[in-house]
Formats: C-alpha cells, sequence, structure tokens
C-alpha cells in the first residue's frame, strides 16, 4: 500500500476502535468522542489502562506492534475487572473485538488505580516474555541485528563460523516493509520451516494479502557505504525460483525485507566505473586497494612432484581456505582458494611441482555471468567496464546497454519496460535516456573464485541494504572448537584485529562481585 491509503487504512481502524469502546471510555470518566480522535484516543487509552503514554509510540512501529496490540486488549479488559484466564483468551482469539462485549452487553466497571502486577506467577512471566520479545525485536529491527558467516566469501576478513552484530543505525535503519510476519525470525520460523510472514508469493500478487506492505522507508543514518565496506544486504536473485540459474526475470517474489541475508564487501560505489581485469578490480581505471585486512583468493591448478604430496596436509599447514579435488588424470589438483601470502610459501614446497592460476581468458563468455546476454563476452575474470548507477544521474540507454540496465529498470525502480523493434519503451513512452531513483553498488567476495556475488546477479539496490558488520562476538571453527582470539574483535580497522574479551569477562565479573558486596552492606545495615 502506499502512504496514503496506509492513512486511510489507520482512520478505518480509529473507527472500529471508537466503535467498540467509546462507553468503556465514559465508564472511566472521560468522553465518548475521545475513543475516536486518531493518536490522541491512544494517548487516553494509555491514562485508563494506567501505562505509560509512550505505548503509543510501540504501537506505530511494524512487527512491535502486532505484540503491544495483544498486551494492550488484556490491559484494557482488565481494567474493567476482566482478570480471568478466559477473558485474556477470549481478548486475543478475537483480535481485540472481545472489547464490543465489554462494550455493549458485559456489565462492567472500571477499575480505578488497578494493581499493575500480575496476579499469579503464570501472569507475570508471561509479561516478562511479552516486553522482553518487545524490546528485543527494537533492537534487532532498528539497531543491532545478530549474523552468522555461513559461506568463505570473505574469509580471513570473516571466517565461517564467525557470529556478528550487524548495526542497523549506520547506513540507516529500514522499517520493516512486511507488517504481519513472527518478531526476530527472518524468511522462516526455525524447526517447523513455515514461512515466518504473511505474504502471497505468486507473480505480480495484487491479493490484500500483499496490500499490508510498507513502502520502503528508511530512517536517516550517519554515515555513508564507502568503497571496500562490508555490508549486510538482502540478494536481489532472491527473487528467482532457481538460485542456480540467475536470469534477470524474477519468478517468483519475495518481499524485499524477507529475501536471504548475504554479506559481501563493496568494491563499487554509485557513479564508479567498475572493471574486473584478471581477477582484480578497477575502479575508475585503478586499481581498487583493498584495506590490509582483506586477503584476496584465488583459486590454482596444482601439480605435486612427489607421491608424498599430501592435499590435507598442504590445506592445513598453508591455512588454503577451500576445499581441493584431482581434476585430470594427470594427477592435476585444484585447490579453490589460496591467498597470494599462502602461495608464496605453498609454490617453494618440495612436493609441488607446478602452480598455475585457475582463470578464464578474456573474451571467453560464462553464461552465468551478469547480464546473462550473448553479447557481453564476460566472465568471472575479465569484466566490464561497467557504469554504477547513481541516484538522480542520466544515462543514454539503447539496445546495447539495456541487458545492463533492464533488471534496474524493471525490477528494482518499478516501471513498465517493453521493447518493440529498436524502440525502448518505458511506462509506455519512448525513452533514449533513463534517470535512476535510487543508489546502487557492486558486492564481490575477497574468495573470487568461490564467491556467488554482483557477478551473478549484477547491482545491490539501497533499499536492499541491511547494515554494515561491526563487531565478532563469538567465533568457532567446527562445533566444538572456538576461536578465542577472534571473540569480541572489531570487524574494520587497520592490523591485527584485537580481542576485547579479557577486558570483558574482568568489567563483568567484576560488576556481579560489586553488586553482590553493596548487597551485603545494605544488608547489614
Amino acid at each position: 500500500m502506499t502512504l496514503m491509503q496506509w492513512f486511510i487504512f489507520i482512520l478505518i481502524i480509529q473507527v472500529i476502535h471508537g466503535l467498540g469502546t467509546w462507553k468503556l471510555y465514559i465508564k472511566a470518566g472521560r468522553q465518548a468522542w475521545e475513543a475516536f480522535a486518531p493518536i490522541y484516543n491512544g494517548v487516553v487509552l494509555m491514562k485508563i489502562i494506567n501505562r505509560p503514554w509512550w505505548w503509543i509510540i510501540l504501537l506505530f512501529l511494524p512487527i512491535v506492534n502486532l505484540i503491544m496490540l495483544i498486551i494492550v486488549w488484556v490491559e484494557t479488559a482488565r481494567s474493567f475487572g476482566k482478570n480471568k484466564i478466559a477473558d485474556t483468551f477470549l481478548a486475543i482469539v478475537t483480535l481485540g473485538f472481545y472489547n464490543y462485549y465489554l462494550n455493549y452487553v458485559a456489565d462492567v466497571k472500571y477499575v480505578e488505580n488497578r494493581d499493575l502486577n500480575p496476579k499469579s506467577s503464570s501472569g507475570e512471566w508471561t509479561s516478562s516474555i511479552l516486553f522482553a520479545i518487545v524490546a528485543a525485536t527494537i533492537v534487532h529491527t532498528y539497531f543491532m541485528q545478530p549474523f552468522t558467516i555461513p559461506s568463505s566469501s570473505l574469509e580471513k576478513s570473516l571466517l565461517v563460523g564467525d557470529f556478528l552484530f550487524v548495526s542497523k543505525f549506520h547506513y540507516g535503519a529500514r522499517v520493516p516493509m512486511t507488517t504481519v510476519a513472527a518478531p526476530m525470525v527472518h524468511d522462516t520460523i526455525p524447526k517447523l520451516g513455515a514461512k515466518s510472514y504473511l505474504f502471497d508469493d505468486h507473480k505480480d500478487s495484487n491479493s490484500w494479502i500483499n496490500k499490508l506492505q510498507l513502502p520502503y522507508l528508511r530512517i536517516p543514518g550517519f554515515e555513508k557505504i564507502e568503497r571496500n565496506d562490508i555490508v549486510v544486504f538482502n540478494q536481489p536473485a532472491d527473487t528467482l525460483l532457481d538460485m542456480n540459474n540467475f536470469h534477470p526475470d524474477r519468478n517468483y517474489y519475495k518481499p524485499i525485507d524477507k529475501k536471504t541475508n548475504l554479506v559481501k564487501r563493496c568494491v563499487g560505489i554509485p557513479g564508479d566505473t567498475l572493471e574486473v581485469r584478471d581477477g582484480y578490480v578497477y575502479i575508475n581505471g585503478e586499481q581498487n586497494v583493498l584495506p590490509d585486512r582483506a586477503h584476496l583468493q584465488f583459486s590454482y591448478l596444482v601439480q605435486p612432484k612427489t607421491h608424498q604430496f599430501n592435499p590435507e596436509i598442504m590445506k592445513k599447514r598453508y591455512d588454503i581456505t577451500d576445499g581441493f579435488g584431482i581434476i585430470n588424470n594427470n594427477n592435476t589438483y585444484l585447490f579453490s582458494a589460496i591467498s597470494d601470502e599462502a602461495l608464496s610459501k605453498f609454490k617453494n614446497h618440495p612436493n609441488v611441482g607446478g602452480i598455475t592460476p585457475n582463470k578464464q581468458p578474456k573474451g571467453e563468455r560464462d553464461s552465468e555471468i551478469f547480464p546473462h546476454d550473448p553479447n557481453y563476452t564476460w566472465n568471472r575474470d575479465f569484466f566490464g567496464p561497467l557504469y554504477i548507477p547513481e541516484k538522480d544521474k542520466t544515462i543514454d540507454i539503447n539496445l546495447e546497454v539495456l541487458p545492463l540496465y533492464k533488471r534496474v529498470i524493471s525490477e528494482y525502480e518499478h516501471n513498465k519496460l517493453e521493447v518493440k523493434g529498436n524502440q525502448i519503451l518505458i511506462n509506455g513512452k519512448v525513452a533514449n535516456t533513463y534517470t535512476f531513483k535510487q543508489n546502487y553498488y557492486w558486492m564481490m567476495g575477497d574468495n573470487r573464485h568461490n564467491s556467488i556475488d554482483a557477478r551473478a546477479w549484477g547491482f545491490v539496490p539501497f533499499d536492499h541494504v541491511v547494515g554494515k558488520p561491526v563487531f565478532i562476538w563469538m567465533s568457532w571453527d567446527g562445533i566444538k572448537n572456538p576461536r578465542w582470539e577472534r571473540f569480541f574483535t572489531t570487524v574494520s580497522g587497520s592490523g591485527k584485529a584485537t580481542s576485547y574479551f579479557i577486558p570483558f569477562l574482568i568489567i563483568l565479573f567484576g560488576s556481579i562481585a560489586f553488586n553482590k558486596w553493596r548487597k551485603r552492606k545494605k544488608a547489614k545495615a
């Protein structure tokens, strides 16, 4: 829905609320009209149920409001003497319409200055859990989100098994677009495997369920995405039914905020002209210089010199990231990811006969590489040049460049795009130029030969950006092996990352000891 449609929808909700509570307002010593006044009726209701006025703010926060509505329905019933479990159950299962029964049928009296403490241990636990979920949802949605590194695409900078805190406020927290969803759950509900949100995923569906989507809104951040930042974002290609077949047209739909979360390095920002030469990124004609914590990795063909060559031992000794395998009858091994640092040592081993980069030659087209068009003979190692769209910038478009920006124009910026003969029509009008509506970014992995990234699906729109990884709070190499040196380390910065785990433990146990000492001192007094 548009913002205007949401405004009308909210006004309708106010009318429904007023019709179901105006007599209750009167019994609480208020005026009937106050039950119908938008927003003000919420402030008055908070006074009636003896709760703070700022609860009304929580009722307007997507996802959080679903929990707060349940709390308010129950609190309203209790404010008029309905404290039994059956009353709580009816208030919830009727989605608040139990108020109509209290308003028109039941003989209830307002309980002024009622005791807000739960009447039972189960009630206390329920209240504590609900408010813990509300607080955690607010933090998770607007401030900081936990994230686990699932793949080796940024190996050496971020390792498989790193547990991150991702800042939402650096680039600006995105307001949830999917309004009816389970709190703090992304695409599916764990264990159940069921979809965690209410949405009709048929192509171009206009069902009433989909109309509950909010338009894209973002709270202003305090910094912009800079070149070489590590960024968490929703994968644009997750609108595709077959994730291994990156065609530019979608097959089914998922809301932006429910697409798969990925983490990559932003090597190209809006306005850049990007090119990949021999696996290395060039920006505006100059080779991109990565931070010192980043380590590019490529795959190599390794020919053993002796029968004593043991690939498993080699992989561990030289800290080679990914797996290996024999690829021909000559006993040639393919090692998936070797950094320059590892290569300089590995190639001098007496059991290594020769090492050859496993790179594709320039001009050899890879059909899995963006823009998936036969006129572009690009591959993972030789790519571009390509202009990265910048908001409000205008480019010339023709049939030659259209494959590069077709998905931007039609999918991300929601225009009707048609090609008739040699003419390009945008929203029914012949177009020779196009002005971009938002910024776009180019996200790649440092593990260049083992990373499904922008080279497969193209640009990442800013409305797909989730946040900036800032902190590694835990790291495990497998299930049983903690990487203690990575606990409580920062993601960005220069030089070797410093662990703040020991200072954290000192502060934690020190504060616990201090609180115990203070309690004993008070008890003696």
